[in-house]
Order: structure tokens, then C-alpha cells, then sequence
């Protein structure tokens, strides 16, 4: 049986890492939640981290497998001043809603957090492993 001695180290650090991504695909998503033209005549298209697990053993870290559009559908709000309104007045605009980005953003935080005390609390067990060896 193989021991890795710094499984737990790598396992917080690949939690970190994911969601670090994970906070800035959900930061793009609220910066361009009124992105009514994206470069390409559309509005912005949501974006979403997807995870996966680092290898078929299940206790290895966590990765982000890859980053995927959200085909939901568009919100349309009325505007007839603006200059991408159609003939009804209406306007596409992004299918990002911000309090779900903002609750996404707190959980991803949160979960940084936690793998942020496993580290703190390893490096505490090592610290009194020392202490306890002199």
C-alpha cells in the first residue's frame, strides 16, 4: 500500500487552484452582466466551471475539466433607446442573473477558505510532530 505523506497538501492545493478559476470564470460573468454586445452582435453567454477529479482514485484533488457556455436563453428587457433594441423595443441581454452569481461566488470563496484551513491545520500537526520529536 502506497502512503503519500502529501496527499492532504495536494489535495487543498488542487481544491484552491479550481476554485481560484472558478471565482474568476463567475467575476467575468458579473462583469459582463450587461455586456449586450460581446464583440460578435450577441450579448455576453454565461460561463461555467465544470470539476472533475485529478485521476480515477478519489482521493486526489479536485480540476477544473473545462469551462462551458450556458445555452440558456437570453434575457430580453425593454429599451426602446437603445441602440440594439429590436423593432418591439426590446434588447437581448446576457443570461446571467447576479444574485446566483453572487451566491456561486460566495460558495466557490467559501470552499477556497476550507482548503485554506486544511493547510493551516497541516502545517499545525506537522509543527507539533516537530515539537513533540525534540
Amino acid at each position: 500500500m502506497k502512503v503519500d505523506t502529501f496527499g492532504p497538501i495536494d489535495i487543498a492545493v488542487s481544491g484552491m487552484r479550481a476554485h481560484q478559476k472558478s471565482m474568476e470564470v463567475i467575476s467575468s460573468n458579473v462583469a459582463n452582466a450587461r455586456t449586450a454586445d460581446a464583440g460578435n452582435g450577441r450579448p455576453y453567454r454565461r460561463l461555467e466551471a465544470s470539476f472533475t477529479t485529478q485521476s480515477d482514485d478519489p482521493v486526489t484533488g479536485v480540476a477544473i475539466q473545462k469551462i462551458v457556455m450556458d445555452n440558456s436563453d437570453f434575457q430580453q428587457i425593454l429599451d426602446p433607446g437603445h441602440p440594439q433594441a429590436n423593432e418591439s423595443g426590446y434588447v437581448l441581454m446576457p443570461n446571467v442573473n447576479l444574485p446566483i452569481e453572487m451566491m456561486n461566488l460566495t460558495i466557490a470563496a467559501r470552499a477556497y477558505q476550507a482548503n485554506v484551513a486544511v493547510l493551516k491545520r497541516y502545517q499545525s500537526m506537522v509543527e507539533t510532530t516537530l515539537e513533540l520529536l525534540r
